[in-house]
């Protein structure tokens, strides 16, 4: 089952000419997951070629206008197909009267359901098959969440011949065993999952956290995520800045990463001061605390394998 972020954006306050603004949107298996919305966000995703009508929800982090204005566009380019689904868009306080108000004065077309819900309290704000996605608290200017989706347990690895050697032969009862039931033998022996899987595979996780200051409650939230993508807004030569305006420095971003022991960590909501080439000092200071650190670009799609 593939999983796949896709950077749409990795920008913060002011998009640049390359570099629109912060969102990021998770491909499971055909179905789509979208981290925020900034300007330029519907671009992104239709130069990606990416099916805008398989996104089945929005996760918004805060109320600040580089992580909504690009929700509009994508809710009246969705209406341009014919859909079925609803769409989620779920996120803090105030994001119902912001898509309540977009539709009335933009006089949108819409054709499909829209359903919003705000969050009221840290926790698991959305569940499908296999997976669950959970919003937590950070600190930033407004009320602000991040995200971690994180997939169920897999079943162990099967071993064909520890069922041969109970007398399960191949066929349809090998993929009973390998789906947790109890099959029976030709002679009436009952032959169970633990006799021919191995120990239960971890899932993947996906982590995104922008827009806050450090502190240490983070990590635990994002604890062994394949893949973090974190909030990178400064160079530690501007950490009081950052503290000003609750943002969080690259080198930050690093700290993060290392106590959360994820596998790789990759910056976004880059400062507007930066240009393409000092972004290069973001990712050394980053790289100093966690030597897995990436830069995100327009664009850029990381996948999220499987690692048993």
């Amino acid at each position: 089952m593939n999983l796949e972020a896709f950077v749409l954006g990795c920008g913060g306050m002011m998009p640049l000419p390359n570099r629109h603004l912060t969102s990021v949107l998770l491909r499971r298996e055909g179905e789509l997951f979208l981290f925020d919305g900034g300007e330029g966000t519907q671009v992104s995703i239709r130069r990606l070629n990416l099916r805008w009508k398989k996104i089945s929800v929005i996760f918004i982090s805060h109320m600040h206008a580089d992580h909504v204005t690009g929700i509009p566009g994508i809710l009246m380019l969705s209406s341009q197909v014919d859909r079925d689904d609803p769409l989620y868009i779920i996120g803090p306080p105030r994001i119902a009267e912001y898509i309540d108000a977009s539709r009335k004065i933009l006089d949108m077309y819409i054709n499909y359901e829209i359903i919003v819900k705000e969050i009221l309290e840290p926790g698991v704000v959305y569940q499908g098959d296999g997976f669950r996605i959970r919003a937590f608290p950070l600190r930033h200017t407004k009320q602000c969440y991040g995200y971690t989706l994180e997939e169920d347990q897999r079943p162990g690895e099967f071993h064909p011949d520890l069922a041969d050697a109970l007398g399960v032969k191949r066929g349809p009862l090998w993929s009973k065993l390998q789906d947790g039931e109890t099959v029976q033998t030709p002679d009436g022996t009952d032959v169970k999952p633990e006799q021919v899987l191995g120990p239960a595979r971890q899932g993947r996780k996906f982590s995104f956290v922008t827009d806050s200051l450090y502190f240490d409650g983070i990590a635990p939230e994002v604890a062994g995520s394949d893949l973090l993508i974190c909030e990178g807004m400064f160079e530690k030569e501007l950490a009081e800045s950052a503290i000003e305006k609750k943002h969080m420095t690259a080198e930050q971003a690093g700290r993060i990463a290392l106590a959360a022991g994820v596998k790789k960590m990759a910056l976004i909501h880059y400062s507007p001061r930066y240009n393409d080439y000092d972004l290069k000092q973001l990712l050394k200071e980053a790289e100093a605390v966690f030597p897995g650190a990436a830069l995100t670009r327009d664009r850029m799609v990381f996948p999220i394998e499987y690692v048993d």
